[in-house]
């Protein structure tokens, strides 16, 4: 049977601090793009792509976060994942990515630059296998960790799933 513990095994899946849920990147870019090609946000050189496997698990969660660079996800396995997207105008967007496309599940999507993301496995569900592809590459300098306060004073109408997103 394939348990969660089986997956982070089989493939490596270390903990991701401090963003939650377990990962392992499997591709980097052996190419990079010089900090003066790239937008000033940047500010120093960056591979040109990467991608990780990404786990989510009932004790576990993926705080709201922004990234400088776009992202996208892939659903691979398990359990459908609930995403919160807290969008630069003062929206915010759900998102539930799984295999059901009959129940408005997705199998991929992309979080643009700048947008609050955060996940996790929804209620009762085991384990969620997703990938994630960034272009530049990720690097730690462009992960930036929502503050709660902060965001449930620009968000009000999103403040239990910050609670839930946060910590």
């Amino acid at each position: 049977m394939l348990t969660p513990q089986r997956i982070i095994d089989l493939l490596n899946l270390k903990p991701l601090a401090p963003e939650g849920g377990y990962y392992c990147e499997t591709y980097r870019s052996d190419e990079s793009i010089a900090g003066p090609a790239l937008p000033g946000r940047y500010g120093a050189r960056r591979d040109i792509g990467a991608a990780i496997y990404y786990m989510l698990t009932p004790d576990t969660f993926s705080a709201l976060h922004r990234l400088a660079m776009d992202e996208v996800y892939h659903f691979y396995l398990g359990d459908p994942v609930e995403m919160l997207q807290l969008l630069p105008d003062g929206s915010m967007d759900t998102i539930t990515l799984g295999h059901n496309l009959l129940h408005n599940m997705t199998l991929q999507i992309a979080v643009r630059r700048g947008v609050w993301q955060g996940a996790r496995l929804a209620a009762g569900g085991r384990f969620g296998l997703l990938g994630t592809t960034t272009a530049p590459g990720f690097d730690m300098a462009d992960y930036e960790d929502g503050d709660r306060d902060k965001l449930i004073a620009a968000y009000p109408a999103a403040r239990d799933l910050i609670m839930a997103l946060t910590r």
